[in-house]
């Protein structure tokens, strides 16, 4: 029965006797959160994936809220039904797949309020993102429900609505779920001016982040916020519940001592097949999309009776294919699904037991947020299963069970002023009704991302999005917002407000193709770039079906099954992630436990061989040290160097480390990274010890240290893509327009004429800067180069000259390989290197006699002599055979035979030109 007086006790007794009819009861953060959200306060939410973050929030809104309804002056009357709620909750999810999850989430504990309170009665709760149907979109321009479920794209289009204001300004919360996903992007900046707006109509707008993977809490707190007055300082809460989180590892037969990166992918498979057929529902993650088409296809041929429970999901497959998948799930009909981070976050899938992650997680946030996936519930264990992928994993995953005990996870630091981002809003408030500048300012620089912002900045971006800077003024469609007679600056022009509102968003990506059946069901999305590199009757593996390109029109690719020909993989962009610093310095601090003779956990026992024979031949890189090997090969003159700094760095310390060797001398280098060092192959005689002291030279001043990064590398290239992205989110180039979509070549090409343009008319242009800043801190990850540098000035350098490449050598040499090589030729090179390093570790290679006057009949400049190569022994073919089937991880059986056709000959990199 309904309370007769709903206040804001009659609501808290609602949601008592709600948890007691669920016979659950409250923890001691949601009753923390409830009590804030109360006295009208905002904070932070910290808790394990699947404790109940969502139910402290929702439901603390609804305490606070509910009695809201009856105070407009609308009380329900007997003759006549009480009016739905005004807007009042705007909850924003990273993923528009999570939108329906999260709604009937929310509606789940909804509709028994209601039933007990008059109040929240009234309310009423919908989606929407990019997949709301139109129907349902037409019926919340007439009227938006009290609390909606969004993304940070639908909610910027809200303020782009002419009347914003009033549609607007009842909101009373934000809730920006899953926000370590928007803190670190553009996307977290656009949602920081949008609640931004928000409180200028409200100052009394509460805003709660929710998160399980954050390092950084207050950080991350105050960034959400923005800046606030201390005695309205933000709460921040952890939610600490007693889940016990199970992290093991699926160890190889034999760790080998001589690996490279996914040599034991394959040789894992019959291992993982036996784990998931001992599990129930299982997750299967991967770190990109072309690894995902690969293990499900690998895993179905293994066990084809598992065709039907065993799916795909990704990214790229029709949403059609990824709600089958979701419902198979949450139904506890599948027995496994092959994924990617496209099922990190949010969704419930209660059946799932266990999750496997394939390969390195390469961040302790993330492997946190996918072991979250299982158990995903009060009470009930998360376990995660780490497969590496090759021996060097096998120490990253005892490094990230230790991070994770430590409690150690990465930081999320918001982007800094991105002017892109700026430029549309400014459009986006014009259109909502437009905007005085001064308030603006005011308004903008009370976020964390702008805050500080130099008014020269501000007024250039005015100057941009009003007549598009001094080298497009001559263009009518740049001059988008023009004030008015009373002094307001709006988006008047009906034509670019349509293009506008169909490109608002930071999400910028290589341009898609619609994959389709010839005369059949669409499969989904695929990047532009790779299907047009293909030719009708190339094959791919896609949506876990080994197809053949049939043509290409408008933008759609149409296939037929293939008979015959072995796959090419697809490609996705940005498919390696760099090792995090906090995963590499638990990995560090594993090295440091071997040297000590600890091997106290099953993977450090694992790869007792390999560390022990890196010590044998050079040493181990332990905290304190930085470990440098040289070595003379075939090849040239090698340097080697393990900063553990990640990818991202380590191209750029790679680079500069050459442009600095060719100032003494010059010479043409080669370059491998990989996550754990870097290598440097001089084809000229080097010294690369008597080098080391100028090579990692700190300079004084960081712009001059920034000058010499980008001489080493081709930069104007990297900005020139950078700034296509930075065209699109500003404005200047357009993804689609009403009823027409450019394709990836047409924006390239629209997008380097204005790089072009402002380099020689407008170079203070702040995209330009931008895209230089860009480069330089996500593509080049500068600030960990530089802490990199500030590091090695106060670690022991310790110079090892090897006799044959060690085990930490050996997998940078093969990442050198594989640009040069093809995967036949690769093969019998590893295994003849191989064999001869385990017989040299072994103690049956030629004895040093042998190889004194092997060295000595080396010429004293150039490269060693090359001889012919010797016929391949039974024990080498044998295990060329092998490897050859770890790198063409992607043959396709046909008619019960692998079909070996060689792949087409990759181009080898070309090389740093001579300085």
């Amino acid at each position: 029965m309904m309370n007769a007086l709903p206040r804001p006790a009659a609501a808290r007794h609602a949601v008592a006797d709600w948890f007691a009819e669920q016979q659950w009861k409250p923890f001691p953060f949601q009753k923390q959160v409830w009590k804030a959200l109360a006295e009208g306060r905002s904070g932070l939410l910290h808790a394990t994936t699947g404790a109940g973050k969502t139910y402290a929030v929702w439901l603390g809104a609804v305490q606070a809220f509910a009695h809201q309804a009856f105070d407009d002056g609308n009380a329900p009357s007997s003759r006549r039904a009480p009016p739905a709620a005004p807007l009042t909750v705007l909850w924003i999810t990273p993923m528009r797949a999570l939108a329906a999850d999260t709604l009937a989430a929310l509606r789940r504990p909804l509709d028994d309020l209601g039933a007990r309170h008059a109040g929240i009665a009234r309310w009423t709760a919908g989606a929407r993102t990019g997949d709301t149907e139109s129907g349902e979109r037409s019926a919340q321009s007439r009227r938006l429900p009290t609390v909606l479920v969004t993304t940070p794209e639908s909610f910027t289009l809200l303020l782009a609505r002419a009347d914003a204001h009033e549609v607007l300004r009842s909101v009373q919360l934000v809730v920006a779920d899953e926000w370590h996903e928007l803190l670190g992007n553009k996307r977290g900046v656009q949602l920081q001016l949008a609640i931004a707006r928000l409180r200028g109509w409200n100052p009394a707008l509460r805003v709660w982040g929710m998160s399980a993977t954050l390092g950084n809490l207050q950080e991350a707190m105050e960034t959400l916020l923005g800046p606030r007055e201390p005695d309205d300082a933000g709460v921040l809460v952890q939610g600490k519940i007693d889940k016990r989180l199970v992290i093991d590892t699926l160890l190889p037969e034999n760790a080998a001592r001589f690996s490279w990166a996914g040599h034991l992918g394959l040789r894992m498979l019959p291992q993982v097949v036996a784990e998931l057929d001992q599990a129930g529902t299982t997750l299967v993650f991967v770190n990109v999309r072309s690894q995902a088409e690969l293990w499900y296809k690998a895993i179905l041929e293994a066990r084809p009776d598992w065709a039907g429970v065993l799916a795909i999901h990704h990214g790229s497959l029709d949403r059609g294919v990824r709600e089958w998948v979701e419902q198979g799930l949450k139904a506890g009909t599948l027995k496994a699904v092959v994924c990617t981070s496209s099922l990190d976050l949010g969704v419930d899938f209660l059946p799932v037991e266990r999750v496997m992650q394939i390969g390195s997680p390469k961040g302790v946030a993330r492997l946190l947020q996918r072991a979250g996936r299982s158990g995903h519930a009060p009470g009930r264990p998360s376990r995660v299963t780490l497969v590496p992928t090759h021996s060097l994993e096998i120490i990253e995953a005892a490094a990230a069970r230790a991070a994770v005990r430590a409690g150690h996870v990465e930081n999320r630091v918001s982007p800094h002023q991105p002017v892109d981002v700026l430029v549309q809003h400014l459009a986006t408030v014009a259109l909502g009704g437009g905007f005085e500048p001064e308030p603006l300012y005011a308004e903008v620089r009370r976020t964390a991302a702008y805050r500080g912002l130099p008014r020269a900045v501000w007024d250039w971006c005015l100057d941009f999005v009003s007549r598009g800077g001094p080298s497009l003024a001559a263009y009518p469609d740049y001059h988008r917002v023009q004030p008015d007679e009373h002094g307001v600056w709006r988006l008047t022009d009906k034509r670019l407000a349509r293009r506008h509102r169909s490109n608002i968003g930071t999400i910028v990506s290589d341009a898609s193709m619609v994959v389709q059946i010839k005369n059949g069901a669409r499969l989904g999305t695929m990047e532009e770039s790779f299907l047009s590199r293909l030719q009708p009757g190339d094959c791919f593996i896609f949506a876990g079906r080994v197809l053949e390109m049939v043509k290409i029109e408008q933008m759609t690719a149409y296939v037929k099954r293939a008979t015959a020909g072995r796959p090419t993989v697809p490609r996705w962009g940005g498919s390696r992630m760099a090792l995090s610093t906090v995963l590499a310095a638990s990995l560090v601090e594993q090295m440091g436990l071997a040297e000590a003779e600890r091997f106290d956990s099953p993977e450090l026992r694992s790869v007792r061989p390999l560390l022990e024979l890196q010590q044998r031949w050079s040493a181990l890189p332990v905290p304190g040290v930085l470990l440098v090997e040289t070595l003379r090969t075939r090849e040239g003159w090698h340097l080697f160097m393990y900063p553990f700094a990640g990818r991202h760095a380590h191209i750029g310390l790679a680079s500069l480390f050459a442009w600095r060797a060719a100032q003494r001398e010059q010479g043409t280098f080669s370059i491998a990274i990989n996550d754990y060092g870097l290598e440097l192959i001089s084809a000229t005689p080097r010294d690369w010890a008597d080098l080391l002291p100028e090579l990692m030279r700190l300079d004084e001043q960081p712009q001059a240290l920034l000058q010499e990064v980008l001489g080493s590398l081709n930069a104007t290239e990297m900005s020139r893509r950078r700034f296509r992205e930075i065209a699109r989110v500003s404005g200047l180039i357009f993804q689609s327009h009403p009823g027409e979509r450019r394709s990836n070549r047409q924006l390239q090409a629209s997008a380097q004429l204005f790089f072009e343009v402002f380099q020689k008319y407008d170079q203070d242009n702040m995209l330009l800067r931008q895209a230089d800043e860009e480069v330089l801190s996500q593509e080049l990850d500068i600030g960990q180069l530089l802490s990199s540098l500030r590091k090695m000035q106060t670690q022991r350098l310790v110079v090892k000259h090897l006799e044959r490449p060690g085990p930490f050598a050996f997998p940078l040499m093969i990442e050198l390989f594989r640009e040069k090589l093809t995967n036949e030729n690769l093969a019998d090179r590893i295994a003849r290197m191989v064999l001869q390093l385990e017989d040299a570790a072994e103690g049956r290679g030629p004895d040093a006699a042998q190889a004194e006057e092997k060295r000595s009949r080396r010429p004293r400049h150039g490269p060693p002599r090359v001889s012919p190569p010797e016929p391949q022994t039974a024990e080498e073919q044998a295990a060329a055979a092998a490897i050859k089937r770890d790198l063409d991880f992607s043959l396709t059986p046909v008619d019960g035979k692998t079909v070996n056709r060689p792949r087409r000959e990759r181009k080898p990199s070309r090389p740093l030109p001579l300085l």
